[in-house]
């Protein structure tokens, strides 16, 4: 009886968080009918988003060097024109570990998604679900587990970061397997924490630090205020209430600043092999021995990824590296890549290169930035129309037809 009522419960919040969010969101869809790129979406999320929370998204580590790196190196691949070619029948369709998807891309896990929309998880869950590509939720997200799971129809993914309390991550992944993920991303980058110079600046915190000048911009952005204050949770959602002894925000921001463990090892990823029973994906590769290692832990796929410029800065751009750890794996894995992708023709490049699939961060927070559940979906059509237009100039009909051939020789 009480698990029919919760049920009944969450059914009739999903409504009405539907009914919101069709009355909040006429004013960006308006907006929306000018939007061709994800440079566009990101314009319109800077206007709708607080500044400290747009450049916790937007911006890298220290000098950010690896950051601009991640954008300028694709330009390094061109591509080779094919003409006469019959790519009538072309399709972004595909697999993702098994599973169809109908493009190749992969929502990445962003933390602090709740904070530049309301309820920002389960829009963006929802828009990927739609769109039929798989989403990644963040250890460090506003909505929990549970919160998403409550409010879509099928499984998604799960990110882990390993803290130093074990009996906490140990939980944590027992969750994510109670609310049933199809797969566990295991972020491996992040044992020291990289320190991102605009976050001091703006005194980004969760809430945001009461400073005058934030207090402006947020009194400015009267949406912004309306759609987070109708969210359900302002603050961490799988941490707040799962832990012992943290009941503030303060508390739990001393707790998640000396959780980070400069400790783990590859021991780590068999013990978490030990509890998780489904698919795991190792996110943070960015050196062939490193993904030889990755690999012989059983890992069902691996991400390439320098984790969008925001850890250790004056690192190799992660396409750069895509081909070298390509022909390092050869078919032992499956092969992801991630940071700075923009375009359905970045993914190209990368898909080109090595990749069976590409994880997007920025390019669909913008668009949740922008207009919520539909902004992120028009992320996705956008980046897949671009992919779909470059398959058929490159002569191209699959994505598993897509190889370096597509690429003019360097």
């Amino acid at each position: 009886m009480i698990a029919r009522d919760k049920a009944a419960a969450g059914r009739q919040r999903s409504r009405q968080l539907n009914r919101q969010d069709a009355r909040r969101e006429q004013g960006p869809l308006r907006a929306m009918k000018r939007v061709t790129t994800i440079d566009d979406l990101r314009e319109l999320h800077r206007r709708n988003t607080p500044r400290a929370f747009f450049d916790y998204v937007d911006r890298g580590s220290y000098a950010e060097e690896t950051l601009r790196a991640n954008r300028a190196d694709f330009e390094h691949y061109k591509f080779r024109q094919k003409i006469l070619v019959d790519v009538d029948a072309r399709s972004t369709a595909t697999t993702i570990l098994g599973e169809p998807a109908a493009a190749p891309l992969i929502l990445a896990p962003v933390g602090l998604t709740g904070m530049q929309w309301g309820d920002g998880e389960i829009h963006a869950c929802r828009a990927a679900q739609k769109m039929g590509v798989p989403f990644t939720l963040s250890t460090m997200s506003i909505c929990s587990l549970e919160d998403v799971a409550a409010h879509v129809d099928k499984p998604f993914w799960f990110q882990l970061y390993v803290m130093r309390d074990r009996g906490f991550v140990k939980a944590l992944i027992e969750r994510a397997i109670a609310v049933k993920c199809s797969a566990l991303v295991l972020t491996v980058d992040l044992q020291v924490i990289g320190q991102r110079h605009q976050d001091i600046k703006n005194g980004m915190t969760v809430p945001p630090e009461l400073r005058l000048k934030n207090l402006i911009d947020i009194a400015l952005r009267p949406a912004w205020i309306a759609s987070v204050m109708r969210g359900k949770r302002r603050t961490f959602g799988n941490l707040m209430g799962h832990l012992k002894g943290v009941d503030s925000v303060k508390s739990l921001s001393q707790w998640t600043n000396s959780q980070f463990d400069p400790t783990l090892s590859w021991k780590d990823v068999d013990w978490i092999r030990s509890i998780w029973p489904g698919k795991l994906i190792i996110k943070g590769i960015l050196e062939e021995g490193d993904a030889g290692m990755a690999i012989k832990t059983g890992a069902d796929a691996i991400v390439v990824s320098n984790h969008g410029g925001r850890q250790l800065d004056g690192a190799p751009s992660a396409i750069s590296m895509l081909a070298r750890i390509a022909q390092a794996v050869g078919g032992d894995t499956e092969l992801m890549f991630d940071s700075g992708i923009r375009s359905g023709q970045d993914v190209m490049r990368a898909l080109a290169l090595g990749a069976k699939s590409c994880m997007i961060g920025r390019a669909y927070i913008y668009g949740l930035g922008a207009a919520g559940e539909a902004g992120v979906a028009k992320a996705i059509d956008i980046i897949s129309k671009e992919l779909l237009t470059t398959m058929g100039l490159c002569g191209v009909n699959r994505v598993s037809d897509i190889g370096p051939q597509v690429l003019m020789d360097m």
